[in-house]
């Protein structure tokens, strides 16, 4: 058996300013109607993505604290062309979201860059390069 992947779920400090924040990358959240601490969205490609607050998940995760230093996870967003990270990420920095690392031409092949969402969660922004 393989199990598929289709959901990711965000523990969040305050759903505004998540919902907020990725509606700036074209994510379009809900709230659910029967619990104001959690919203979803549903991505073209199938992947479902949650935002819940702390107060709404941690009582499923005995124990749990929010982490402390950099991202240990990325959430990674394309875009058509490298002008399009540069200016999504001068627009998200501007908004006062923090920068990780400014946008950069890759080794890979690809214009990248990084940011924090509002809980210090990362995200990535990315294009293929022009082939020279």
């Amino acid at each position: 058996m393989r199990p598929a992947l289709n959901t990711v779920d965000l523990i969040v400090s305050d759903l505004g300013a998540s919902i907020a924040f990725y509606a700036r990358l074209g994510l379009d959240f809900t709230i659910d109607p029967h619990s104001p601490e959690h919203a979803g969205c549903d991505l073209p490609n199938g992947l479902h993505v949650m935002l819940d607050t702390e107060g709404f998940r941690t009582p499923f995760l005995p124990g749990w604290t929010a982490p402390d230093g950099g991202p240990r996870t990325l959430l990674c967003f394309e875009f058509d062309t490298p002008a399009e990270v540069d200016a999504k990420y001068a627009e998200l920095v501007e908004a006062g979201h923090r920068g990780i690392a400014e946008p950069f031409d890759a080794f890979w092949g690809m214009r990248y860059a990084t940011l924090a969402d509002p809980d210090g969660g990362g995200v990535d922004l990315y294009a293929t390069l022009p082939a020279s």
